[in-house]
């Protein structure tokens, strides 16, 4: 699951400023000053857990203001706090640009807080050393985690537990100490919690982070996983993910099944994922219907930085860190996000070039089956004209070659 975070642009200070609309000339006026930024407004929690990811320094990172005036976005998730890639317990951007002396990402926030907006902000993410990982204990990774609130004043912050640092029991038991002191000595703050997802709703570590969490006595305002990397293609096989999860959810803490979906988020990825499964307009739409119907906690996705159309659409069947390698217009998937905290994002109208095509042959937007892959139950594939459905977990065993008693259903002709 990297998501492509390690395919930075290398941006500097004054390019990443253009991220918040402002000029090189005025990036340098404003961010050499102080690095303070603008006070936090006062969202709704909604929007935060709405919050789309945004990495403000690398993947060619896109204008937010101008996100927020055509969508109505209000709030953004930025990405990443990691430890020195020198070594130490200090927090920085993506392990090379020190918290303490940024300026950067503060002019950035202020721009976004001008606009009437406001930043949460994640730990953690695909690679890199983590705070847990690099500080001694509980209380110094919350130290180190407190000097991103008080700089920036969030409201809001994300732990992203993934690999490799949710394998690492004792940097897993830190991050968890570290956001329940977070959330007790800032009274208000929103705490969301991001892992892995699986068919079974997440994996053996995401369920041994959870009950860490249980053990030492924190709740976050949600828990999220990332329904994708991992034999996903669509929305059913992510809304059936969500259902998995919130029966983890209730056997873990004791909750019923409306408080569990209360806490429970969705981390999506936008188009075509690192390995290949895809997430269209409709299968956003759809897991969204599926978070509102069951007052889901949260709504969120990879990336901002990402929501743009690709030259050419497919970007050639790969995925990138700047675009979606779907046919879209700019923004499209943001729009999910504004929906999502409530509020009604501006209609346009799609250029003609982005009306999606069916990439995959006669069965519309089907996958085809391949060998290597792994597939799941309900996931669907189109092989030699026909489609099929898996019953189980399965991975080389090709449709149509295994009779009646094979994993795959032929649910007709394309």
């Amino acid at each position: 699951m990297n998501r492509l975070k390690a395919i930075g642009s290398g941006v500097a200070a004054a390019a990443a400023l253009a991220v918040a609309g402002l000029g090189t000339a005025a990036a340098l006026g404003a961010g050499q000053a102080s690095g303070a930024t603008a006070s936090a407004n006062a969202l709704s929690n909604q929007w935060y857990a709405a919050a789309p990811y945004l990495m403000p320094l690398d993947n060619n990172p896109p204008s937010a203001t101008a996100i927020m005036d055509a969508t109505g976005l209000k709030a953004f998730q930025l990405a990443f706090i990691l430890a020195p890639n020198g070594g130490g317990c200090s927090p920085t951007w993506g392990g090379t640009s020190a918290v303490s002396s940024d300026t950067a990402v503060g002019s950035v926030i202020s721009a976004i807080r001008a606009k009437g907006g406001d930043v949460s902000v994640s730990i953690g993410g695909y690679g890199g050393t983590k705070l847990g990982q690099a500080c001694s204990d509980a209380a110094s990774t919350a130290a180190a985690y407190q000097q991103v609130v008080t700089k920036y004043g969030l409201k809001a912050i994300d732990f992203d537990l993934e690999e490799p640092e949710y394998e690492n029991t004792a940097a897993v038991s830190h991050e968890i100490g570290a956001a329940k002191i977070l959330q007790q000595n800032n009274p208000g703050l929103y705490v969301s919690v991001t892992t892995a997802g699986t068919a079974a709703g997440t994996g053996w570590f995401g369920q041994q982070m959870l009950n860490e969490a249980k053990a030492q006595g924190f709740t976050p305002n949600n828990f999220s996983i990332m329904p994708f990397d991992g034999g996903f293609n669509g929305a059913a096989s992510q809304t059936a993910a969500l259902t998995a999860f919130n029966g983890l959810l209730k056997t873990t803490f004791g909750w019923d099944t409306a408080t569990a979906y209360a806490h429970e988020g969705f981390s999506g990825m936008n188009g075509r994922s690192d390995s290949g499964e895809y997430f269209y307009q409709a299968d956003f739409q759809t897991v969204l219907d599926y978070a509102t119907s069951h007052g889901m906690g949260r709504f969120t996705f990879w990336s901002l930085n990402r929501d743009r159309q690709c030259s050419p659409p497919d970007n050639n069947g790969s995925t990138s860190g700047t675009c979606s390698s779907v046919p879209q217009a700019a923004w499209d998937f943001a729009k999910y996000s504004v929906k999502f905290a409530g509020a009604t994002p501006p209609v346009t109208t799609p250029p003609t070039s982005t009306t999606p095509t069916p990439p995959n042959g006669s069965c519309g937007t089907v996958p085809q089956w391949t060998s290597s892959a792994v597939y799941v139950g309900g996931n669907e594939v189109q092989h030699k004209g026909h489609k099929w459905k898996a019953q189980w977990w399965t991975t080389n065993e090709e449709p149509g070659t295994t009779g009646q008693w094979g994993v795959w259903v032929d649910e007709g002709a394309c």
